[in-house]
């Protein structure tokens, strides 16, 4: 491991005064920043330990306020989210292990790096870890790997459920840098690879993530979480869904959320399949329609086509659910 300097900050102008400099990296729970300095992946100068900072629940004018020092654990039991976003919980206890929830916080859960194995060798090339270098994974064992938005230069996935939970939410991600404070859509804080998959969030150096709002979303009350793993523990998803659906008196949806894990490079929120669903009848075959429509610009690799009629039926499977609980409770 490469030496450091370590410093805990007292509060959020103090964490981003010592962690603004391109060497430094802010320091929440480690489960994944400790392993990548252990394998030299990342190597920096200074570590600022941010847990210090605010990470209480609370409500604000109908939002509900997540704290970026939170841990997931305390986030998934908290019963705001559990009543009012259930989604969120159950993707946050699908993942890792319980020791692991218990140190993980929310911010370091969105800022997580790949899982690729090509990114954690370095006798591999890998366009994230060495700019310019090329892909190993592309023409290997890709089985893992992204269908969705991927580019010539990187192919892996986005590891976090808890972040496709997030972006079927509507959530804002609240931020504050040297240059003052700013929000951004959840959606739009990751980037998609194209050239750059090194460069994998909007946020600007030494921006630091201070809060998640969760937007009123009443239906969200109705949402769920599925995790296809190829192990039923401590197992990164192949394809995950996070899914909300207002289902109207006469059987159509009114309104849906829609987003998948497992399959791109930062959580894929599935806007065709969203339109493709409101309007129409809540049946299996407009689920399947919607669900298609999503995944026709799927770009399977050698190992990992499966995913694209895992994906399918797991979106339609995970509706099917929501909608026959929905449509029970209109029942005359």
């Amino acid at each position: 491991m490469t030496p450091f300097s370590f410093a805990r900050a007292e509060d959020k102008a103090a964490a981003i005064r010592m962690g603004g400099d391109a060497g430094s990296r802010y320091l929440g729970g480690g489960t994944n920043l400790v392993d990548l300095m252990r394998e030299t992946i990342e190597r920096p100068a200074v570590l600022v330990d941010v847990t210090g900072l605010p990470g209480g629940i609370e409500e604000r004018d109908g939002s509900l306020w997540i704290g970026a020092a939170a841990r997931n654990t305390a986030i998934a039991g908290h019963p705001a989210v559990r009543s009012r976003y259930p989604v969120l919980s159950r993707a946050i206890l699908a993942g890792a292990s319980g020791q692991i929830r218990n140190m993980a916080t929310l911010g370091g859960n969105l800022l997580q790096r790949t899982r690729c194995g090509y990114f954690y060798d370095q006798a591999s090339r890998c366009n994230k870890r060495a700019p310019g270098s090329g892909c190993d994974a592309i023409d290997g064992f890709n089985r893992i790997h992204a269908i969705l938005g991927a580019s010539p230069a990187c192919v892996a996935t986005h590891p976090s459920d808890m972040c496709v939970a997030l972006a079927a939410l509507d959530a804002v991600v609240h931020l504050q840098g040297r240059s003052g404070a700013r929000s951004l859509p959840f959606v739009a804080l990751h980037r998609l690879p194209g050239g750059r998959p090194d460069i994998e969030t909007e946020l600007e150096p030494g921006e630091l993530i201070t809060a998640v709002e969760l937007p009123p979303l009443g239906f969200a009350a109705r949402s769920t979480y599925r995790k296809v793993r190829d192990r039923s523990s401590y197992a990164f998803a192949l394809v995950s869904v996070a899914a909300a659906i207002d289902v109207a008196e006469d059987g159509t949806v009114r309104d849906v959320r829609l987003a998948l894990g497992g399959v791109a490079h930062k959580p894929w929120r599935a806007w065709t399949a969203e339109r493709a669903l409101r309007g129409r009848p809540a049946t299996e075959a407009s689920f399947c329609a919607a669900a298609a429509a999503e995944l026709a610009d799927a770009a399977p690799l050698h190992h990992n086509g499966f995913k694209i009629e895992l994906a399918r039926r797991t979106i339609a499977a995970v509706l099917a659910d929501l909608a026959g609980a929905d449509l029970a409770g209109n029942a005359p």
